[in-house]
């Protein structure tokens, strides 16, 4: 991955590629590595508060949906004013979120806290902001691995938040984990910095270079490509949001071990380390579309097959580990594949269109399985549902056009 950052094409404002890569997947790895924690609250939160898990799921549904229809407006703020002001806004409200949470545990607090304050805050934080960035510095022959290289980053934070997130808990209980939590987004708000550049001058780089937002909205609004690629992330997110979110709860009714759910959350994470990096290159080297539906393909297969096997740790661990691989390949693949068709000028926007479609299907995943839980005992028809949607999203990545549309013809866009 140096010659990322060596090619002379691959550098923004005196910025290797690669340094601005590592502090996206940073800033990534604190805000995605913290929501992820939010299944292991679940229940003890209930516990200490008696709220019920139906409401704490809905919280955690909400700040999805939030951060869905926060993004594109997010993203068109990092357009125009640059990624360091909107980065440093959004981890002081994030922080703000679970500092209320914490400290003031009612159920309308934590619906505003933890689901519309930590939405807005990660809209800031998270890919249409930071992978934007990543995306401007790239040439377009680097772009997907750089994607994935910083998506790779962002899995770290999973990986080592999930367990700090546990240990605080049962040591000082959920008031401190949460605190703990948000002092780490603060800390590492002023690597936005590293992201606040301006774009690179004089690269011919796709049909958004000249034209106004409105004219490149129109554009991919008459793309069929692009309506079929919102269309497919809506069940990337169905699915993530509701393995993180109830994976913990699921393992508990199957009457797993104790402390199992965090350690696959953090092996997930781990794993995606390394899916997300083969994403990004495997994005560079092939039809990205094909690559996606081979990865919701891998997904479908492997929550069809943990549903259907019986349980033991190594089923559980194995299960985490295919998905991990698959988890966050979506986003360099997904994003890149946006830079290629529509350009990068407004990249921020177009993509946070299409991952509020991400988002809602997170909030239906986190929610619903809240719900289904409640209703029925069991969360098995959940678990179909995730597998079914994989199949149906594989199909819809399959006629997807990848070729650059022509800024002048935005009557004539197929």
């Amino acid at each position: 991955m140096a010659t990322i950052g060596r090619a002379g094409a691959g550098r923004w404002g005196g910025l290797p590629v690669v340094a601005v890569a590592v502090a996206a997947g940073l800033v990534l790895s604190g805000a995605m590595g913290i929501r992820q924690t939010f299944g292991l609250f679940l229940g003890p939160f209930s516990l200490e508060t008696g709220i019920p898990v139906a409401t704490t799921a809905l919280a955690i549904a909400l700040h999805n949906l939030v951060w869905g229809f926060a993004q594109p407006f997010a993203g068109a703020a990092a357009d125009r004013y640059g990624a360091a002001p909107v980065v440093a806004l959004g981890a002081l409200v994030y922080a703000g979120g679970l500092v209320l949470t914490a400290l003031a545990p009612t159920a309308p607090t934590l619906l505003l806290g933890l689901g519309l304050l930590v939405g807005i805050g990660i809209s800031c934080t998270s890919f249409g902001v930071v992978l934007t960035a990543v995306g401007r510095a790239s040439a377009p022959e680097r772009r997907s691995a750089a994607l994935g290289l910083a998506s790779a980053g962002g899995s770290l934070g999973q990986v080592l938040l999930v367990p700090f997130a546990q240990s605080v808990t049962a040591v000082a209980g959920v008031s401190a984990g949460l605190l703990a939590l948000a002092a780490i987004i603060v800390a590492l708000a002023p690597l936005g910095v590293a992201l606040d550049r301006a774009p690179r001058a004089g690269v011919p780089d796709g049909s958004s270079a000249a034209g106004s937002l409105s004219e490149a909205l129109l554009r991919a609004w008459r793309h069929p490509g692009y309506r079929l690629l919102t269309l497919g992330f809506f069940t990337c997110g169905f699915q993530l949001a509701f393995i993180a979110t109830h994976l913990p709860g699921y393992l508990a009714l199957c009457h797993m071990p104790a402390g199992l759910g965090a350690t696959a959350l953090a092996l997930i994470g781990l794993f995606n380390m390394a899916g997300s990096w083969g994403c990004g290159w495997l994005g560079g080297r092939y039809r990205p579309q094909h690559v996606l539906v081979w990865l919701y393909l891998i997904r479908a297969a492997a929550i069809g097959t943990f549903l259907v096997a019986p349980k033991s740790e190594a089923v559980v661990l194995a299960f985490a580990a295919v998905m991990g691989l698959t988890w966050l390949g979506t986003v360099p693949l997904t994003s890149g594949l946006v830079a290629r068709v529509f350009g990068i000028r407004h990249l921020g926007t177009l993509f946070g269109i299409v991952f509020l479609s991400h988002q809602i299907g997170s909030f239906l995943g986190a929610w619903l399985g809240g719900v289904v839980l409640e209703v029925s005992g069991s969360y098995d028809g959940v678990w179909l549902a995730t597998a079914l949607a994989g199949l149906i999203a594989a199909l819809l990545h399959l006629p997807i056009d990848d070729r650059p549309v022509p800024a002048a013809t935005a009557e004539g866009v197929r």
